[in-house]
């Protein structure tokens, strides 16, 4: 008996245009290039580039693309129908999406009879006439059209009729697909099967009312979902169980408002659990490394604890949860991590056991003995820290020196004999002036290096202090840099006294990695996270971690 293919899915990601709406957010041009040539690797079908015509940097982008084509994604031009008492031909708008020399294009149209009253100012019969006018024109210049339904739920159950009239009008006109949009996000997923099956009857049966082909293949549809209510992904699934075919949404839901359905969740929940056909599973596989070269590269921290692709996605932190993830994964993982490209991790804390150092101490590339009484001795010597303040949860590098020094195998690269900070600002004068100076003394193989540096802030001039004493021995040094810094007032009742924890995230522009420090002074707490993270940094460079081994 031979198994039956998986139905496909048409997955559109629209992260170039409409993700870039989210506040905050803003690409280049050079941002987009690169996001869209991951998005193609990644096996994206269609990857909608941009508005052309409405800024330069979005016709920038189409010409470059045809001049290094993608190797496999149809690369899509955005546009809205052409303008009320004009005609297609004519209006300058739709000019632009045709230079972009696209093979598809996406058109969007009105489908609430309020917007078209209220926010084009015309009339309900003028607003068919646009979308009629534009589609047929765009397919006479052998385009291909996907037409977008802008406020399509909100606009049937408003006016049902009319909203059926302006998708029966986009198929006439040549649409090849209709995509139903939940633009203002506030659809819940009943309403959306509710409303989708009944879109598929009603088309249906006006075409048995016209007396048209009733064999004649309906154009697909596809669905657009908008996170108002945090229902974009479950609304896009309740489309696609009525019989959608293609999915819109954004790579980690990037959007205005609220955001767009997250596709870094949608394409895993339909493939692994429903078992449609979205990507190749081989592709599947580098989701979670897509998901975050995106955040990098917009500049917006990944979001650790999302679904699939966060970093605590697949971690387990409770003791008893340890032990019985090390037995049967499955007791506390809906997958494999690895099949989305993530991986399990074992989150070490103060409500750790022992199960806990010991998966740690194996993720690290050493089998322990849970007898020998060091790793005991580890576990107390973790609480009694995490009592002070310190946080390995969310600083595992720190973890990592502490096991290697509790097993006789961490090596400093460099001591530390002394360090200065001082802050010089001048009365009267902008505060964005000031400087701070840092002044440090260190011994790296018995040679004493006394440096100083100049940084927008104590802890700025201290990290470049270090980096500029220790560069010569170390040269990888130069392509760590931090990547964010944390402080948190641990006894906020001890006023300017009180204990204070320090997490700081560097980078080498391929991995990250957290570092903790914990003193009364902010400073002090500062240099600890940061000589650890550079002593970290050098561990993963120089041995591409050296493997622990149990004493003897």
């Amino acid at each position: 008996m031979t198994s039956q293919p998986s139905p496909q899915l048409w997955i559109y990601d629209t992260t170039l245009r409409d993700g870039a709406q989210r506040e905050g957010l803003s690409l280049s041009l050079e941002d987009k290039l690169r996001i869209a040539r991951q998005l193609d690797q990644l096996g994206v079908p269609f990857i909608e580039g941009g508005w052309p015509g409405a800024n330069p940097k979005d016709v920038q982008f189409f010409w470059q693309i045809k001049e290094a084509p993608l190797a496999q994604a149809e690369v899509v031009a955005f546009c809205f129908t052409r303008r009320p008492g004009r005609t297609a031909a004519t209006d300058p708008m739709l000019q632009p999406l045709l230079a972009a020399g696209t093979h598809w294009v996406t058109i969007v149209g009105k489908s609430w009879d309020l917007h078209v009253t209220e926010g084009l100012k015309t009339t309900l019969a003028e607003n068919l006439a646009m979308i009629q006018d534009t589609i047929a024109y765009l397919r006479s210049q052998e385009r291909r059209v996907i037409y977008d339904a802008e406020h399509w739920f909100d606009g049937y159950k408003h006016n049902p009729d009319y909203a059926i009239e302006t998708l029966e009008t986009a198929i006439a006109a040549g649409a090849e697909w209709l995509v139903l949009c939940d633009t203002n996000g506030g659809t819940l997923p009943h309403e959306i099967s509710q409303i989708v099956r009944e879109v598929k009857q009603r088309l249906r049966e006006r075409r048995v009312a016209q007396n048209a082909d009733f064999h004649a293949p309906l154009p697909p549809l596809g669905i657009h979902t908008h996170n108002d209510t945090e229902m974009a992904v479950a609304n896009a699934i309740a489309a696609v169980m009525e019989g959608a075919q293609m999915v819109q949404g954004t790579i980690n839901g990037y959007g205005e408002r609220c955001g767009n359905a997250n596709l870094c969740s949608l394409i895993p929940n339909l493939q692994l659990k429903l078992g449609y056909s979205c990507l190749p599973p081989e592709k599947l596989t580098t989701l979670t490394q897509l998901s975050r070269y995106v955040s990098e590269v917009v500049n917006l921290a990944p979001d650790d604890h999302a679904p699939y692709v966060g970093l605590s996605a697949f971690a387990h932190k409770g003791g008893l949860h340890v032990s019985a993830v090390e037995r049967n994964p499955i007791t506390y993982e809906h997958i494999q991590p690895e099949l989305v490209g993530n991986n399990r991790r074992i989150v070490i804390s103060d409500q750790a056991g022992l199960s806990n150092i010991l998966a740690k101490a194996r993720s690290l590339g050493i089998e322990l003995d849970p007898q020998d009484p060091t790793y005991r001795q580890i576990l107390q010597h973790l609480k009694n820290l995490e009592h002070e303040g310190y946080q390995f949860e969310a600083a595992e590098a720190s973890f990592e020196l502490l096991m290697r020094e509790a097993l006789g195998q961490r090596q400093p690269p460099f001591e530390l004999k002394s360090w200065q900070v001082h802050y010089h600002m001048m009365p009267d004068t902008d505060p964005s002036q000031s400087l701070s100076l840092a002044t440090v003394k260190l011994a790296v193989d018995g040679q004493d290096i006394l440096e100083a540096a100049e940084g927008n802030g104590p802890v700025s001039a201290l990290d470049t202090a270090l980096r500029k004493a220790l560069v010569n021995f170390y040269p990888e040094i130069e392509s760590f840099y931090l990547t964010d810094y944390k402080v948190r007032i641990l006894d906020g009742g001890s006023g300017t006294s009180a204990k204070t924890r320090v997490l700081i995230e560097s980078s080498n522009g391929y991995q990250r990695w957290t570092t903790v420090g914990v003193s009364t002074n902010i400073l002090q707490a500062s240099y600890q996270a940061v000589v650890e993270g550079l002593e970290y940094g050098l561990l993963l460079q120089h041995q591409a971690k050296v493997p622990l081994t149990t004493s003897t």
